[in-house]
């Protein structure tokens, strides 16, 4: 049997890092067994629908580097691979429904739905449809079209018996067939199918074998297993994929900080560390490895490693992947990556010119230990290309300091500096290291007003590789500047 997975989202919203996961577990699944990775867009809920998302779709899959199989611009034998482009198969399925029983057309208004839920609600009831329609006289249903109601087709749910289904991560899955949503709506009033209807035509007749999806979709598999049994379909494998919360056990969300993949891309993540980490919340291949390339995910990743607990989204372990990766890119994906943004944040003029190319080379050797974000580059070195405009005193004067400390510190610290250039970084430290012992102060007493006054901030690559990349005569410049910022207040 050839393995076909799908990737289905809606065009309602950006994507979000739970479907960016559910996307590379069934890339990496389709690959690892030799099979195919479907791309379906499932854009039938046209109220919501979105453009900018279904671009943000396509551009999402595009840097990830997940090439499908079969889907949208790209074609295949099952196509079309947009829903609202199979309005007629739809339509055509559902009426053999109706014809065998399993469905019937509803004529209820939203006014009576709204009644019968206020119903239910005044009287603890439970909610729900209340089925009536499944009983509607001909003389009823007469009168409501005449007045221009547009019915709906409901799914006619068993009230007895057991419903169940095999999946791989969580076993046997059964609920009560009274315990199951009470027929839900399949076809709406516009024509356009719900996501249960669509959902199981498009898997059967697109061979869909195995489904990958979050375990917010396990109430509805009961109802799309009522639907392939009324087709006399057989169903696909089931796995649904652990949640993804955050660290406090909550559903991942905006509250958490960001969700959507444009987010981190805009926030200077890169793919392959947003693809290794995402892909181990909720599967692991052992207690120990933690680093996968894109393709040892494609060879190694099974089913039967996916975690049947939530996975845990922890955004420093993600930075932490995110700058182990960073470090290992080679000069010219670096330089790729990081000279955009310098020219976007307006630290180089736009496009960078070729003396300002030349500062950004040599200082790579020292700001690439200090990335953990592409988007760091702009405090790690703007100080090379701009000056200091102004000074933050509570930066400049570290913590249990005083001001005029701090300035007969950096005062001794200009002689110093004037024989820079004689010694080598590693000589320089040690030479400064001296003057504080002479001072009778701390290291980082003298390292950090150093540091602030020549680069205007503590996030700069080391100091003395850093004073070195400036140049000694701008560093002086730069502690006076300081000096007389710092006896004005």
């Amino acid at each position: 049997m050839e393995v076909r997975v799908r990737y289905a989202p809606s065009p309602t919203g950006l994507q979000h890092i739970g479907g960016v996961r559910t996307a590379l577990f069934n890339y990496f699944f389709a690959k690892a067994n030799g099979g195919k990775f479907i791309l379906r867009v499932e854009d039938t809920d046209r109220t919501r629908y979105s453009e900018e998302s279904l671009q943000d779709l396509y551009d999402t899959l595009e840097w990830l580097g997940i090439d499908y199989d079969e889907g949208p611009v790209k074609g295949g034998e099952y196509g079309p691979y947009v829903q609202s482009e199979r309005t007629e198969i739809y339509r055509e399925y559902a009426q053999k429904l109706v014809e065998s029983g399993n469905a019937y057309y509803c004529y209820c208004t939203e006014e009576r739905l709204n009644e019968l839920r206020e119903y239910q609600q005044e009287n603890k009831l439970d909610p729900g449809y209340d089925r009536k329609c499944q009983h509607i006289t001909n003389e009823e249903r007469d009168k409501l079209i005449s007045q221009g109601v547009k019915p709906v087709l409901r799914l006619k749910v068993p009230t007895e018996g057991k419903t169940s289904f095999d999946d791989i991560v969580l076993g046997k899955i059964t609920r009560k067939n009274k315990d199951v949503m009470v027929d839900p709506i399949l076809m709406k009033a516009d024509g356009f199918p719900t996501y249960h209807l669509a959902n199981v035509i498009d898997d059967h007749l697109m061979k869909i074998t195995h489904i990958l999806r979050a375990q917010e979709w396990i109430p509805s598999g009961p109802v799309h297993v009522m639907l392939y049994n009324a087709f006399g379909w057989e169903p696909p494998i089931y796995a649904h994929l652990p949640m993804v919360m955050g660290k406090d056990g909550k559903k991942l969300s905006k509250r958490h900080g960001a969700t959507s993949l444009i987010q981190f891309r805009e926030g200077g993540y890169i793919k392959e560390g947003l693809i290794n980490y995402v892909t181990l919340v909720g599967w692991s291949f052992d207690d120990k490895r933690e680093f996968f390339t894109k393709e040892e995910f494609e060879e190694l990743f099974c089913l039967e490693k996916i975690s049947k607990s939530p996975g845990i989204f922890d955004y420093k372990k993600l930075d932490w992947f995110n700058g182990q990766y960073l470090r290992k890119l080679d000069d010219s994906r670096l330089e790729e990556l990081l000279i955009p943004i310098l020219e976007k944040e307006g630290v180089v003029s736009n496009p960078i010119s070729d003396s300002q190319k030349s500062i950004f080379l040599n200082a790579m050797p020292i700001f690439r230990e200090r990335l953990t974000l592409t988007t760091d580059i702009v405090d790690c070195i703007n100080f090379l290309f701009n000056d200091i405009e102004t000074y933050d005193l509570e930066v400049l004067v570290p913590k249990k300091m005083e001001k005029i400390q701090v300035i007969n510190i950096l005062s001794h610290t200009i002689s110093l500096l004037e024989d820079f250039n004689n010694h080598t970084p590693e000589e320089n430290e040690e030479i400064f290291k001296n003057k504080c012992d002479e001072l009778g102060v701390k290291v980082g007493d003298m390292f950090m007003p150093l540091r602030v006054a020549v680069t205007g901030t503590k996030a700069s690559p080391p100091l003395f590789e850093s004073i070195k990349l400036l140049g000694y005569e701008k560093a002086i410049e730069r502690v006076k500047n300081a000096l007389e910022v710092l006896k004005q207040e």
